[in-house]
């Protein structure tokens, strides 16, 4: 991966963006693909269009999606010592969280914040074999009272207060790669396919907002657009280590390629095109079987008006909606390759209706 796409994923991961509080992520596609897109367009939602026209009226055109919200928690009660009460925002799961170092996003800017609970001495035998709810753990910002309300209201949002560092072998670790990745990825297709010539089809790529709480962006960005193809770009959980079991969730492993879904949320005919794509371009690759609509968007994506020849490509991750998310980078460049291959070979004649 080149030094500059890599700051790019870095700061993209880095930025702020639990579900509903996109603006500092969307603000940062805006800036990258200004550079490259014919038109740049952020709608109420907050999601970030950008479209590259394509050279042929007569081709599908194509619509590729990264969500560019992450987990996180919101402020929803200070008790009168200063201490924040807190709900999820998106799936987090509260075993990984006591003592957690947090970022409190303010009006005037970022709080740390420990997240605490009673330690282990004063915690019963009992006790001690469960994890202790959300509802039972507090946010401690180390201030006063009289401070912490004046500085922090509720409705403030909180990420795990850690970024993104390489690791391991060819490997990065960092919260939110769920799913900044995937709007990485769908950012560098665009200026990969500008690099080529541009392709056939008007091609079309989003940054989605609130997919972790239902893929709300996703949905009225198809509506918007309204491509004759949506594909979103999310992970999936790799299942190369301890404690998984392979027959019931499959054998993905991180850098092994991208993964690519086969079920009824997805177009039997863009499946087949995909895997030709792969194969073409020389690149490694997975098939998952999703056998219901899938949790990413393009579950929303198919949905929309009369519905939508739909795919999903996924990258495998390790320990998904934690403080340490792990991937390979050359998953991403790989499925950069991928999906640049494929958005190049469609052409007009191409018949996408199951028969």
């Amino acid at each position: 991966m080149r030094a500059q796409d890599f700051n790019f994923l870095k700061e993209l991961v880095e930025a702020p963006s639990p579900s509903g509080y996109e603006q500092p992520a969307a603000g940062i596609v805006r800036k990258r693909v200004e550079k490259v897109a014919d038109e740049v367009h952020t709608d109420v939602l907050g999601s970030v269009t950008a479209k590259l026209k394509g050279t042929s009226e007569g081709a599908p055109s194509i619509m590729l999606a990264g969500h560019i919200d992450e987990v996180g928690m919101i402020v929803h009660y200070i008790n009168d010592e200063g201490y924040l009460s807190i709900k999820p925002v998106g799936g987090i799961d509260a075993a990984v969280l006591p003592g957690m170092r947090v970022d409190v996003h303010t009006a005037d800017g970022i709080l740390r914040g420990v997240i605490g609970r009673k330690p282990i001495h004063l915690i019963d035998e009992d006790e001690r074999k469960t994890v202790t709810k959300l509802d039972k753990l507090f946010v401690d910002v180390g201030l006063t009272a009289e401070d912490v309300k004046e500085r922090i209201a509720i409705g403030d949002v909180i990420t795990y207060g850690v970024g993104m560092e390489k690791f391991g072998d060819g490997l990065v670790v960092s919260r939110a790669l769920d799913d900044k990745m995937g709007a990485w990825i769908v950012v560098r297709v665009l200026e990969e396919v500008k690099k080529a010539g541009r392709s056939a089809s008007d091609l079309y790529i989003v940054g989605t907002t609130m997919e972790e709480i239902g893929g709300r962006g996703a949905k009225a960005s198809t509506f918007g657009v309204d491509p004759d193809i949506g594909i979103a770009i999310d992970v999936t959980h790799a299942t190369d280590y301890p404690s998984i079991e392979k027959s019931t969730h499959g054998h993905f492993k991180i850098g092994s390629g991208p993964i690519i879904a086969r079920g009824p949320n997805i177009n039997p005919i863009l499946f087949t095109r995909l895997i030709d794509a792969a194969k073409s371009a020389n690149i490694d690759y997975s098939v998952q079987a999703e056998p219901r609509g899938t949790g990413t968007d393009a579950n929303s994506m198919q949905l929309v008006r009369s519905g939508k020849i739909t795919g999903l490509l996924s990258i495998p991750l390790r320990y998904m909606h934690t403080p340490s998310e792990v991937l390979a980078l050359n998953d991403l460049d790989d499925a950069v390759k991928l999906l640049t291959h494929f958005v190049l070979g469609l052409t007009a004649d191409i018949d996408f209706t199951p028969r």
